[in-house]
């Protein structure tokens, strides 16, 4: 343990809790600095690396994992079978400069400067509802016709409140009859007829069952960036993968 090689007491040790003693808070900068100086080392080797072989880690979020990055992983291990690709989901953001992943797909533009970030083509997204809803609610045809239906919300439904209204629909939170923070699962929602809500309108053209309700109303465009660090994207595995989901995420879009 370190503390019988450094021959002093870091913590104290509680039932439950540990506390760091003064000699351990001492120590806490010099400990971090070398955690930090660990990782560059680590980051600065994978990126020497000039072998097509080996592990890529990919994050993204939920919805892109489910929907688009399968195919594209499934089309790269057939070029690069010597590559293994770790896909981690998630709608929280990644941080690259300590390898929690090699690659990551992103909805906001980077600022680290020492992040390498190409940006793809923006995803529309659009209100969206099975053909079976909107058949039970009749004549639909102005944005005010709406205020009767249900709707489904990402998140919550304080956020999309303020965009219906703006839309000229004069939705309130009793609208929403159900919200998730999991981008499937509002998809499911929103397919099997649950309600009205927001999807990317190129993932919604797959599916005939789904109907845009106002495609003449803009909502929104969330910017799509591919991400890696500057030192990383000289591996040449880190390389391949990055430019193979450039070439391929939003292609038939």
């Amino acid at each position: 343990m370190l503390e019988d090689a450094l021959e002093l007491t870091l913590f104290e040790r509680g039932t439950r809790v540990m506390q760091l003693t003064d000699a351990g808070k001492e120590l806490l900068g010099e400990v971090r600095g070398m955690a930090d100086a660990a990782t560059q080392i680590s980051r600065l080797a994978a990126g020497q690396s000039q072998s097509a072989a080996g592990t890529v880690r990919i994050t993204c979020s939920d919805a892109l994992a489910t929907y688009e990055l399968p195919s594209i992983v499934v089309s790269f291990q057939k070029k690069h079978p010597g590559i293994q690709i770790e896909l981690f989901p998630t709608n929280e953001m990644s941080d690259l400069t300590r390898r929690d992943a090699d690659i990551a797909i992103r909805h906001v533009r980077p600022q680290q400067p020492d992040l390498i970030a190409k940006r793809l083509d923006d995803l529309d997204i659009g209100f969206f509802a099975s053909r079976d809803y909107l058949s039970s609610l009749g004549p639909m045809e102005a944005p005010e016709d709406f205020s009767v239906a249900q709707f489904i919300g990402y998140g919550s439904a304080e956020r999309l409140v303020p965009q219906l209204k703006a839309m000229g629909i004069p939705a309130t939170k009793n609208n929403f009859v159900a919200v998730s923070d999991n981008g499937p699962v509002m998809f499911e929602l929103i397919r099997q007829g649950g309600g009205i809500g927001p999807l990317s309108v190129k993932l919604a053209k797959r599916y005939p069952e789904l109907v845009r309700i106002l495609p003449d109303v803009a909502i929104a465009k969330l910017e799509t960036w591919l991400v890696t660090h500057r030192e990383l994207h000289t591996s040449r595995r880190i390389r391949y993968t990055f430019d193979h989901l450039a070439a391929e995420l939003f292609r038939n879009g």
